[in-house]
């Protein structure tokens, strides 16, 4: 086996199927290789577990991780071109209880021309963002959060300044200054915001909300006045007050900083996939707040109904994506 072409094959395989992840896993003595699209998580081909060593090795090697760690968590980075086209990679690694090595790629791409089911959706969003405070997009992985974040942003950026904070940079974007944390090298969430508050971005990103600690950066700067972008995962529109709260953000800090949350998914359509809304905001949002017992949504169940009986998408994946 001729590893590098190996590789290149699987990694430019991922990209024309605009996979979001490659997954590299041990199983019943082979190494199976599965990439998560729009249609779920799919197996791509299988190796014998050498081989597959082998593999892990090469790519671990040129995202300058140690090869010879095979139990520790280990994160690296490398960029590829294929196409005239420039992406970057996210990888990481770790072994199970049985020291089989896993290994899992993020491809990160561009901010490509996203299509929406309902346009008036990211026309409202965009007309929230004129009242600052913080934006949340909430949803799964893969469900397309970060490009939507990211197009609100670009869309200001003619004439605002934007600073990204993420754990990593997910999208390249030349006309934002992007930031990035390194716990190994002291920079924290902590002293990125304080940067960025000298830097005096108009706008500011702060990736994704994992903890406590990230929550209250967002809330934070958006409560100093700015626009603030944020992603988080939630079952649901609503339920993403609930995540906050269970990171420590209490209802009078969000009712005095948050202006919307959009939750949002990718469905499959007969030519690719298309983006399904649904925005909790203003009095949504304050009606909200106020229960201590939320349901799920706004307008997510009516707006899927309407797609399946237009046409737009079938019924099985009215089903699939029903309850969000």
């Amino acid at each position: 086996m001729r590893v590098k072409e190996t590789v290149n094959s699987l990694i430019e395989q991922a990209i024309q199927k605009h996979a979001s992840d490659i997954f590299f896993l041990i199983q019943n003595q082979e190494l199976i290789i599965n990439l998560r699209t729009i249609a779920g998580i799919k197996r791509q081909r299988s190796f014998s577990v050498n081989e597959g060593r082998e593999v892990i090795n090469f790519l671990k090697f040129a995202a300058q991780m140690d090869i010879a760690e095979h139990r520790r968590p280990q994160v690296g980075a490398l960029e590829y071109q294929f196409n005239h086209e420039k992406y970057y990679l996210r990888l990481s690694s770790i072994g199970d209880y049985n020291d089989n090595e896993s290994l899992v790629i993020r491809i990160i791409y561009r901010i490509g021309a996203s299509k929406f089911f309902y346009s008036k959706q990211l026309q409202r969003l965009e007309k929230l963002t004129q009242k600052r405070g913080l934006i949340l997009t909430s949803g799964p992985t893969g469900s397309g959060k970060t490009t939507t974040m990211y197009k609100l942003a670009k869309r200001m950026s003619k004439s605002q300044m934007v600073m990204t904070i993420e754990d990593p940079v997910e999208i390249q974007e030349k006309s934002f200054l992007q930031t990035q944390v390194n716990f190994e090298a002291g920079i924290t969430y902590t002293k990125l915001l304080e940067a960025a508050m000298r830097h005096r971005p108009d706008i500011l990103i702060i990736g994704e909300i994992r903890n406590s600690a990230t929550a209250r950066l967002a809330v934070d700067a958006a409560l100093s006045g700015h626009l603030v972008f944020a992603t988080v995962h939630a079952k649901s529109t609503l339920q993403t007050l609930s995540r906050l709260e269970s990171l420590h953000v209490n209802a009078n800090e969000l009712s005095n900083c948050l202006t919307a949350i959009c939750y949002q998914r990718l469905l499959p359509t007969v030519n690719g996939s298309s983006c399904l809304m649904d925005i909790a905001a203003e009095d949504d949002l304050t009606n909200a707040l106020s229960q201590s017992i939320r349901s799920d949504f706004i307008n997510w169940p009516s707006n899927l109904t309407k797609l399946c009986e237009g046409g737009q998408i079938s019924a099985q994946v009215y089903e699939r994506f029903k309850k969000g």
